[in-house]
């Protein structure tokens, strides 16, 4: 048998062919690293290898088979793995120039209408709930769209206020339960469902409050505040990755960078 490997002789246009597979895979690989689509992810993989090797070796009965199942299986694949191509998507989106360029553009223009004003009501209201151990969520609008979850709760539309924040958040509050949604200078809405994430690779301590801001900040680029109910620990959360906050001003920095 002679198998010729015409891949030996390669070019730059090969090796930069290389590179932006690896990356795409890598990137693939992060976001579905933790959760049940790693396995299948992985599976996917294996059987593409074999795919290959039968190619190369001529195997065309095996060829043939593995062509269709994977052939068949494209849009079968789409389906089961709509929330991590959402999700790569949506991380490619952020890492372009063209949207850190408007970002920065939308903090000099006081975030798009979110004053420091509102940011610091939000920062000090977040510090009173931590010592008292107040449990909150709290999702902050960047641009994608949170309809879907402004709709499952009740619509306020008020003012930044941090007494108003720690009302609605009191235990006994017929509105603390789920997420409150703020877009710029506004309250929108209170008592919100947000999707809960499926990652396997949390920390145990964490609720589901921490549940669901990881799930709402892997779905869309917004982020989220999480005040323990347990601890009274203030937790930022972006991109599905939880920060404990050693301070106010360390969660002041990271909203504002988050607008940069």
């Amino acid at each position: 048998m002679h198998i010729v490997l015409d891949f030996i002789n390669i070019n730059f246009i090969d090796v930069l062919d290389v590179i932006i597979v690896a990356f795409i895979f890598f990137e693939v690989f992060k976001l579905t690293r933790g959760t049940n689509a790693i396995s299948i992810f992985m599976a996917i993989m294996v059987l593409y290898i074999i795919w290959i090797i039968a190619r190369v070796l001529g195997m065309e009965l095996l060829t043939l088979i593995l062509g269709q199942i994977l052939g068949v299986g494209v849009l079968a694949l789409i389906i089961l793995f709509q929330q991590e191509i959402r999700r790569f998507l949506l991380h490619l989106g952020n890492a372009t120039p063209l949207k850190k360029r408007r970002r920065r553009s939308i903090f000099y223009n006081k975030l798009e209408g979110f004053s420091p004003a509102a940011l610091d009501e939000i920062t000090n209201a977040c510090s009173r709930m931590s010592t008292s151990k107040t449990g909150a969520l709290i999702v902050i609008k960047h641009e994608s769209s949170l309809e879907p979850y402004i709709e499952t709760g009740d619509v306020i539309d008020a003012a930044i206020h941090r007494r108003l924040i720690e009302n609605l958040f009191f235990k006994n509050s017929p509105l603390h339960d789920g997420a409150m949604i703020i877009t710029h200078d506004r309250i929108v809405a209170v008592r919100c469902t947000l999707p809960i994430t499926d990652s396997q690779n949390i920390n145990p301590g964490y609720g589901m409050r921490h549940k669901a801001a990881i799930g709402i900040t892997e779905q869309t680029d917004a982020e989220a505040i999480v005040v323990s109910e347990e601890t009274g620990n203030i937790s930022y959360v972006a991109n599905g990755v939880i920060t404990l906050m050693s301070s106010i001003i360390e969660l002041r920095v990271a909203l504002e960078n988050s607008f940069k």
